[in-house]
């Protein structure tokens, strides 16, 4: 039997700590579709494509792990993909209050979907999207945070962002 889990968010940008949830992830399914969302009212730093490129080099050396665009609800993109799981990492209490309601709402919406919750490692617990776009704003090394693939067009987005750099 197949297994296939989907690992959903915005992942704008990739770090560390998303890739640890994928490994880890990847390890219990026999596919894991990480699920690029795309949500008309956040204002991303990166566009969708490229956060599929950045994602997709990240995942390369992933078996079993594929890169795709997620439009709409997630439980009907779950549904189409013929999906057992929705895989989502935890940092901390707060994340798990959020998700916790996320969890129970996909239930309320289609009750086949099972949500499988996954605690970051104690190395990336504290790695948030928006805390790496901070230090890269502030001319801070990410090289500890995010891929390499990211780090020189986040350095430029940030600094031009903040009035800092020639964008």
């Amino acid at each position: 039997m197949n297994r296939i889990a989907v690992y959903p968010g915005t992942f704008d940008p990739v770090t560390f700590g998303h890739l640890d949830i994928i490994r880890r992830g990847a390890l219990l399914v026999d596919r894991l579709v990480v699920a690029v969302a795309v949500n008309t009212e956040k204002q991303f730093l990166f566009t969708t494509q490229e956060r599929i490129r950045f994602l997709e080099e990240a995942v390369s050396p992933f078996p079993g792990v594929e890169v795709c665009q997620m439009d709409g609800l997630l439980v009907n993109f779950v549904r189409e993909l013929g999906a057992d799981f929705v895989l989502r990492g935890l940092r901390a209490v707060s994340d798990f209050e959020y998700e916790f309601q996320m969890a129970g709402m996909n239930r309320k919406l289609s009750p086949e979907v099972e949500t499988i919750f996954l605690v970051s490692g104690e190395e990336t617990m504290f790695l948030s999207s928006r805390l790496v776009k901070e230090i890269a704003g502030m001319g801070g090394d990410v090289s500890r945070f995010t891929p390499a693939c990211v780090i020189p067009e986040l350095g430029r987005r940030m600094m031009a962002r903040l009035g800092r750099g020639s964008g």
